[in-house]
């Protein structure tokens, strides 16, 4: 949504994975949110905090909105949740729609579909999003290995 809390924090998962991997240089990784609200902020303390402690620096990303060029120059295009993928099926264009998906459909055994907004509650769900994130970022960069 405001590209503070879930978004950021799947984009540097799946960055340092990609690192550890030797996959870094194959892709490039961003985030953006489908609201104008954190444009140039950093992401939520919160979510710095958590993803710090997990190995994750955060530090260097900030809030940004999907714009049209997002939809030609990636992909795929994938949202944290079904609310967030519909008003990307709206701006997207007609040609380019097949590139847009749930992110946690690259995860495995998982029992959700959408990462939940964790921006109104304590740092369990800050956790619980990183949990999830880890899972799905395991599973895309997989698939995108074997292509």
């Amino acid at each position: 949504m405001g590209n503070i809390c879930r978004s950021p924090t799947a984009e540097g998962v799946v960055r340092v994975l990609a690192e550890r991997a030797g996959l870094a240089a194959e892709f490039e990784f961003d985030s953006a949110g489908t609201h104008g609200y954190h444009i140039g902020e950093l992401p939520d303390a919160r979510t710095r905090k958590v993803a710090a402690q997990r190995g994750y620096d955060l530090s260097s990303l900030r809030g940004r909105q999907v714009n049209h060029y997002d939809f030609v120059r990636f992909d795929h295009i994938l949202a944290m949740d079904r609310g967030n993928l519909e008003l990307l099926q709206r701006a997207c264009p007609d040609e380019h729609q097949g590139k847009l998906g749930l992110f946690l459909e690259f995860g495995t055994g998982l029992a959700e579909d959408e990462v939940p907004d964790p921006y109104y509650g304590g740092e369990e769900g800050f956790e619980h999003v990183l949990d999830l994130v880890e899972a799905a970022a395991n599973g895309l960069l997989d698939q995108l290995s074997r292509r």
